[in-house]
Parts: C-alpha cells; structure tokens; sequence
C-alpha cells in the first residue's frame, strides 16, 4: 500500500453532486421546454439506424455556464477543455455560454449546431442536461456532459460526473474481496443520500445479497444518534447481556459481584451486517457517527466502514477519531492528474478545481475520437476506453460510465491506497 495526498476538494465535489448535478432529481430544478418544430433529418456527416450513431465531423461544442453565479466555475471548465487543444490547426473548441440554466443551453446548443458542431461537451448540470438532449437527439449530435446524475444516461448522452453509482460500486467491490459482504448503510435524508440507496442496492445484488439495510439520519445530535442505534439494532443484540449485568449486581453479594465483572467482560454479539456505507459528508455529522459508533458497539473489524469519494478531502480530519482508521472509499487516483494539474497551474497560474478534470477529459476524449474516425458511438465506446486526468474511462453503449477508481484507506496523516485503479475495464463497474 501507499500513501498518497488528496486532490479533491471537498467544497467543489459537494457543488457538483449535492447542488448542482442532483438537484434536478426530485424537481428542485425547473426545465425549460424544448423549441418545438418539424422533426428534422439528421444532418450531413451524421449516421443514424441500427449502427453507428453520431456525427463524423465538425467542431467540439463546450457548453458552460459563463455569466451567471457558476460563472467561476465555467471559466474553470472552459481553460481546462482549451488544454486539449493545440492553438492551431485541426478540430476547434466552439465555447459558447448557457448561463447556467436550462433555457440558455438550449439556446447555446441550437447555436452551435446551427453552426455545425458535431460533438457537445458539457452542459455542467442536470437539469441543463436533460433540456439539451432532446435537441442534441434530433440533430444525431452526441454529448458528453459534466453532471454526475447518473440517471440522465443516455445512449448518445455519457455523463462523465463520477456518480454515486461508481464510488459505491468500486468500494463495495473493495470491500467484498475482503470478505465484507453484508451491507448496511447510514445516509443523509436527501437527493444525494437517495441516489447512494438506489447505488448500494444495485451492488448489493450484482454481490448476490440481500438488499442491505438502510437508515436515514437527521442531521444533528439527536437525529445522528437515533439512526446508529437503530441500525446497530443493540437493544436486541446487547440489553439482554446489560441486563444480566445489573442483575448480578443487584444481588449485593461476592458471587454476584463475581458474576456481574465476569459477564462485562463477554463481548456483544455482533451486528447482523459487516459492512456499513456511511454516506456523511460533512465533519460535524461524522464526528458525531464516531461517538456513536462504538457506544453502540459497532466497530471495525467486525464492521468494515465504507464512504463516497467526497471523503477525500476529509481524510485527514477523520484519522483523528481512532474508530475511522481503515475507513474505505473509492476516488481517482491523484497520480493520474499530475500532468493535467501542473499544465494546468503553468497556463493559468493557479491550481484547477477538481470539476475542471472532468471538463479536460471530456475535451480530451472529443478530441482524441476527432482523429479516430469522428464523434460517433462506435468510436466514442470503444471498450479499450480512454485514458484521462481521473484515470480510466469507458463509456457504454446505454449511456453508462465506467470508471476506472482506486480505493483509500483512512489512516493518520494521509490516506492510503488499498487498491490502486485497474488498467482495464473488460467486467466494468458503472
């Protein structure tokens, strides 16, 4: 195993999966409609039916928000995507602005394609997202959006977000080699926590176990308190052994004296799972898990502990609650973007946002599929994938992602790689 620092940030990972990417999921976010019209023929250079689907030529569209509150954020993605292209010759990058809504990236996409773009990259949100594909469908244009709401997959639409459908699958898969196999979880009461859910139910099943258990915390206090002693399910497992305890004192004798410090020295039966998915992203609501926890009686290694990627950058503050330590999730490997982060740095003199990777390999992947035989499915799902800032990335047929993650273990000073990110994906992990 090896050490290795974190790259992500904790604040740019909750932008884009708890705020933007998914917020779309549960309505929070409105939808434009899309311009109506005659259907249209798909246009010269396209190809459609049973094989190949998408465009042979044109430019590469970027779609990002640059005026609006994510204007940062779209000034980040567009400098990362320019990366990918040389300054002369060849394939161009159409940059155009949506805003940050729905409505402008209609507008921007009809743009583009008007002015024969055949590739699209971005839009940044879901909801953005779903309002494109419908006029990138009938233009026979392929995208490659930044969210990372996986349910907006797509044959023709990949989203190149790491979703929570990866990270579970990856540290589940981790865990189970380890003979971690019964899974519960603690989630958060929200979009993000609902979609963990759905992702470690699917795990659960392609491990071929029951579905795991599942709880929904309230934050705070009282709320995180309530969700670790239902799951840990210790009125059943240890009052019985407390009880006998009191009993034993409650004689007021030497043998039950003798009986009682006997007894506290039996273990409590262990809980019916022995891996738990703690899906808290915040340092507060962990702190408080890590009291709990134990008081509960559910503690590693009995229980193998397992979180989303955005515990990379909480890594180091978690090492410092002992009940923590050997913790797993799944992320890119920061090795990966090495190359990206210091031409990065060496262009624009500041280091990039962790979302500006996803923009970069988006651009790359465009760019590399340009000189392969154009933007079609065919090309664009090669199952060899692409390599990229964030490691391996297959796209699939269906609109699925796979990628290619390695897995950390929380350890003091700095996580620990447990298993680095595999060099093929030929069973992938979507």
């Amino acid at each position: 195993m090896s050490v290795v620092g974190s790259r992500w940030s904790r604040s740019s990972w909750l932008l884009l999966s708890a705020t933007l990417a998914l917020s779309a999921c549960a309505g929070q976010a409105p939808q434009m409609p899309v311009a109506s019209g005659p259907a249209a023929l798909l246009p010269a250079g396209a190809q459609a039916g049973a094989g190949s689907y998408g465009h042979t030529g044109g430019n590469v569209l970027l779609l990002a928000p640059l005026s609006g509150p994510y204007a940062g954020i779209g000034q980040a993605l567009a400098n990362a995507a320019r990366l990918a292209f040389p300054a002369s010759g060849g394939v161009r990058l159409d940059v155009r602005d949506t805003g940050g809504t729905a409505g402008g990236a209609v507008a921007a996409v009809q743009a583009g394609i008007a002015a024969g773009d055949g590739v699209i990259i971005g839009p940044l949100t879901s909801a953005e997202t779903q309002a494109v594909a419908p006029v990138a469908k009938q233009a026979g244009v392929n995208m490659l959006p930044f969210t990372n709401d996986g349910t907006v997959a797509a044959p023709g639409v990949w989203p190149l977000g790491i979703t929570p459908t990866q990270q579970v699958a990856r540290v589940v898969q981790a865990a189970a080699a380890g003979g971690h196999t019964q899974l519960a979880a603690l989630l958060s009461d929200d979009d993000f926590g609902h979609h963990l859910a759905s992702a470690l139910a699917a795990a659960a099943a392609k491990q071929g176990e029951p579905a795991p258990q599942i709880i929904y915390y309230q934050p705070g206090f009282a709320g995180v308190n309530s969700a670790v002693e239902q799951i840990s399910d210790f009125a059943e497992r240890g009052q019985g052994l407390m009880d006998e305890i009191k009993a034993a004192r409650e004689e007021g004798t030497a043998a039950g004296r003798a009986k009682a410090a006997a007894l506290s020295h039996q273990p409590v039966p262990p809980p019916s799972f022995n891996a738990l998915f703690i899906g808290a992203t915040d340092a507060a609501t962990l702190a408080e898990m890590a009291n709990f926890l134990p008081y509960y009686d559910v503690n590693p290694p009995q229980v193998q502990f397992l979180g989303p990627t955005l515990w990379s950058g909480l890594a180091p503050q978690m090492a410092s609650q002992t009940v923590f330590i050997g913790a797993l999730y799944a992320a890119p490997d920061p090795a990966s973007a090495q190359a990206f982060d210091a031409k990065y740095q060496s262009v624009y003199g500041a280091p990039p946002p962790a979302i500006a990777d996803v923009a970069f390999d988006a651009a790359a992947i465009a760019r590399v599929a340009a000189g392969r035989g154009g933007y079609t499915s065919t090309v664009l799902t090669n199952p060899a994938g692409f390599d990229g800032a964030d490691g391996l990335v297959v796209l699939n047929p269906d609109g699925t992602v796979s990628r290619g993650l390695a897995v950390f273990a929380v350890a003091p000073g700095q996580p620990v790689m447990n298993a680095p990110a595999p060099s093929s994906l030929s069973q992938p992990v979507n």
